[in-house]
């Protein structure tokens, strides 16, 4: 199996070195920059599997980087910030970010996330027959692909399985805090507004179909009929 590849994108260098110790210390493959524009370049050429990013960056904050960065990779991307208020989270979250850990931390609870980061992204053992397949919409667990129609569409790690979830539970309400449960897997930051940004971001590359809908006041449902 392929050793996962780390980038984190930091430009305190204190911060950064414990950050590459403990994940080298898991056998995971670090690298490392210290600017956004060269952030931006060893993402391109390394394409990791996580990214550990800063939003204040010199040259280029975070949040900049992140936008560009999503227009060609999929890659998870964890947001380390000192900005700790709930806007400031959800203004990361709503231009690509796939979590979001606010200064201080700790390097643990960091490993961990990015643990349960690539259990979600690594192929899975489902048999190749493992598709969900409903009118217009086929989501295939083994390969992580969606399409509507013949049309792939370009989910991000964390929104395929905000999806599949949704799907697997189909006709039941699932409240975001459910949500945080089965796709975080672990004690998410708390604030359920993250499930509403991911869910909105699905929406809009599916095309607004009306797969899922929104049950005020509790969560969303998964109503595509099935094939």
């Amino acid at each position: 199996m392929r050793t996962p590849t780390i980038l984190a994108i930091e430009d305190e260098a204190s911060i950064l070195d414990v950050v590459t110790a403990y994940l080298r210390r898991e056998g995971y493959q670090v690298h490392s920059a210290m600017d956004g524009p060269a952030g931006l370049r060893a993402a391109r050429t390394l394409k990791p599997d996580v990214i550990i990013l800063d939003v204040m960056l010199p040259g280029m904050d975070g949040l900049d980087l992140l936008t560009r960065l999503r227009r060609e990779s999929s890659a998870y991307v964890i947001i380390l910030s000192a900005r700790s208020e709930e806007t400031d989270k959800i203004i990361g979250l709503s231009v690509g970010a796939d979590d979001y850990l606010t200064k201080p931390f700790s390097p643990r609870e960091l490993v961990a996330r990015v643990k349960a980061a690539l259990r979600r992204i690594q192929p899975g053992t489902a048999p190749e027959a493992d598709i969900l397949a409903f009118r217009r919409l086929r989501i295939d667990r083994r390969s992580r692909q969606v399409w509507v129609d013949d049309r792939l569409i370009a989910l991000t790690a964390v929104e395929f399985d905000l999806l599949r979830t949704l799907a697997e539970h189909r006709g039941a309400v699932l409240s975001r805090e459910q949500l945080l449960q089965l796709v975080w897997g672990y004690d998410f930051y708390g604030e359920e507004r993250v499930v509403d940004v991911h869910i909105g971001h699905i929406r809009q590359k599916l095309g607004d179909e009306g797969f899922i809908v929104t049950v005020r006041g509790v969560g969303y449902r998964f109503d595509a009929e099935v094939e």
